[in-house]
C-alpha cells in the first residue's frame, strides 16, 4: 500500500506505537524492522520524520504477524497515551470540547501527511469524519480503526461529562467479529460506508473540560503571571485569546477578532491605541510561551511545535533560531 505523495511523511512515534502493540504480542522487534527495510537507529529521535510508505509496510507486516484483525484499536490506544501530555496542556487552553474539536485538524499534523478530520453537524448530532490523505487506505481497516479509537478516548475522557459514542461508521467491509469494535463504539455500528467517523450528541460540544490537578511545572504554572498580567486589561485578554486559538493553526488579525466577537477594525483601532500591534504580540507570545514549554521535558519539540501553531518543527525551528541564537534542543539541553 502506497502513497500516492512520494515524499509524505510521518513521525517515527507513528512507527513506535505500532512497534510497542507488535511486540507486546509476540513479534520480534528487531526481525520486524529488518523485515520492513526500516534502520532501527531512525526511530531513536520522536521527531524524525520517516516515509509513509516505509510506516504502511511495517503495519502491514505486524498486522500479519501478530494475527490481529483489531491491531488498530490497540494502536489507537496506545497514540492516545503517547500523546497525553498534549491533551493536559489542551485542557488548560481550551474552554470547551468545541474548541478543542476546531484543534484536531491541526493536532494531526503531529502524526504527518496520513490524512485530515472533518468536523460537521447533523441535527442533534455532530460527526468527526476520518479522510485518509492516500484514497488505497480508505478500506483498510488498521488506520481507520486507528484514528477513530484515539479520538474517541480523547474526547470522552478531556470532558467534564461523559462523551460516549452514539454510532460509528467504518469505510471498510464488516469482520467476522465485532466483539472489539462494539466495546469501544457501542453497539450502532455500520460498514461499508463512504467515510469512517464517530458520532456524537451535539450537546457536548458546549462542555467544560476538565480542571485538572496536574503538575504542570513551576515554569508553566508561572506562566499567566508573567504572560497574562498586564497594566492593561485589553492586552491581558489578547493575549489569552491568542494562547487559546494559537494550536487551530493560521493565527490571524480576523480569526482572533472572531474569537474576541469584536470586529477586525476595532481590533486593530485598540490595539493602535496600546501602542502595539497583532504581529508583535504573537511574536512575544510565542518566544515566551516556547521558554516555558521548553522547560517541561514531558513535551516534545514537535508538540510545542504545535501548541505554537507553527505547521510544522522546522518552521518552529527556524523562527526559534532568528529569537535565540540557537535550535530549540539546544536551548532545551543548555538551561
Amino acid at each position: 500500500m502506497r502513497s500516492p505523495i512520494s515524499s509524505a511523511s510521518v513521525y517515527a512515534s507513528c512507527l513506535d506505537a505500532v512497534l510497542q502493540v507488535a511486540t507486546a504480542q509476540g513479534v520480534d522487534r528487531q526481525t520486524l524492522l529488518r523485515d520492513a527495510g526500516i534502520d532501527q537507529n531512525a526511530l531513536v529521535l520522536p521527531g524524525q520524520r520517516m516515509l509513509v510508505s516505509d510506516f504502511f509496510t511495517l503495519y502491514k507486516l505486524a498486522e500479519q504477524r501478530t494475527g490481529n484483525p483489531d491491531l488498530g484499536l490497540e494502536v489507537g490506544r496506545v497514540i492516545y497515551f503517547l500523546g497525553l501530555n498534549l491533551q493536559l496542556y489542551m485542557t488548560t487552553i481550551c474552554r470547551n470540547l468545541r474548541e478543542y474539536l476546531n484543534v484536531i485538524p491541526s493536532a494531526l499534523n503531529l502524526r504527518g501527511d496520513l490524512g485530515t478530520v472533518s468536523m460537521q453537524s447533523e441535527g442533534e448530532f455532530v460527526r468527526l469524519d476520518w479522510h485518509p490523505l492516500d484514497p488505497g487506505t480508505r478500506s483498510w481497516r488498521c488506520l481507520s480503526d486507528e484514528m477513530l479509537v484515539a479520538s474517541a478516548l480523547i474526547v470522552d475522557s478531556i470532558c467534564s461529562l461523559p462523551v460516549p459514542v452514539l454510532a460509528a461508521q467504518f469505510s471498510y467491509p464488516r469482520p467476522a467479529s465485532v466483539e472489539k469494535l462494539e466495546t469501544l463504539f457501542g453497539p450502532d455500528l455500520r460498514f461499508d460506508c463512504e467515510v469512517s467517523c464517530l458520532y456524537f450528541e451535539r450537546a457536548s460540544l458546549r462542555y467544560p473540560l476538565i480542571a485538572l490537578d496536574y503538575d504542570l511545572g513551576m515554569e508553566f504554572s508561572a506562566a499567566p503571571q508573567s504572560l497574562f498580567e498586564s497594566p492593561s486589561p485589553f492586552l491581558r485578554d489578547i493575549r489569552t485569546a491568542m494562547r487559546r486559538v494559537l494550536p487551530s493553526g493560521g493565527l490571524t488579525i480576523d480569526s482572533l477578532s472572531r474569537d474576541m466577537n469584536i470586529s477586525r477594525r476595532t481590533l486593530q483601532r485598540r490595539l493602535t491605541a496600546h501602542d502595539s500591534s497583532f504581529k508583535q504580540l504573537l511574536q512575544e507570545l510565542r518566544m515566551e510561551l516556547a521558554d516555558r514549554y521548553l522547560a517541561d521535558s514531558r513535551l516534545g519539540i514537535t508538540e510545542i511545535a504545535f501548541l505554537l501553531g507553527y505547521s510544522d518543527q522546522a518552521s518552529f525551528s527556524n523562527a526559534f533560531k532568528l529569537w535565540r541564537g540557537c535550535s530549540p534542543s539546544d536551548y532545551r539541553s543548555h538551561r
